[in-house]
């Protein structure tokens, strides 16, 4: 079932409730991203109409991931699908900057970074393995960095070959 929607959401953890998904604050990670050397980076546009294959695209079935975390860095308006998404977690009326949500099994780690996608929010997503890490913004720009061509290539070409827009020459700065 696509993720896209609160309604949606609603559905799935009616039908799935133990959501494997946890909240905890975590203070210092988004300066010490800030800090690393990460060697490369490419940006796309995140694609709002059709996230899902986005976020398939990035996270595949048959990718090595098995665990994600989202950092919140900012939160700009009200996110009504990670509300939803988390509904019943007593942690979340307290998610803003450094705090983050893990996430394990591959579904939820999908789950847990369309929402992300979906809603008015800047964070910090890092699967588990870690071969790149994904800084995005409100503003609807997706950043990949890898210390590798290699890493940064597992998730790059797949994108490009399914049309997903790379903004040429954007270079983000933390």
């Amino acid at each position: 079932m696509a993720i896209t929607s609160p309604a949606n959401i609603s559905h799935c953890r009616e039908q799935f409730p133990a959501v494997l998904m946890t909240i905890t604050h975590t203070p210092g990670v988004l300066s010490k991203f800030g800090r690393t050397p990460w060697g490369l980076q490419t940006t796309f546009g995140t694609p709002l109409e059709n996230l899902e294959s986005f976020v398939s695209t990035i996270l595949p079935d048959e990718g090595e991931f098995e665990k994600g975390s989202a950092t919140i860095d900012e939160i700009v308006f009200e996110p009504r699908t990670l509300n939803a998404l988390l509904a019943g977690d007593p942690a979340l009326s307290q998610l803003s900057r450094d705090w983050s949500i893990h996430a394990e099994g591959k579904e939820h780690v999908r789950e847990l970074l369309q929402s992300v996608l979906s809603d008015w929010i800047d964070f910090l997503f890092v699967p588990t393995p870690k071969p790149f890490v994904i800084y995005a913004d409100h503003d609807e720009f997706t950043t990949f960095y890898a210390s590798t061509r290699s890493n940064l290539n597992r998730v790059v070409q797949p994108l490009l070959s399914k049309g997903f827009k790379q903004i040429p020459d954007y270079q983000r700065e933390l």
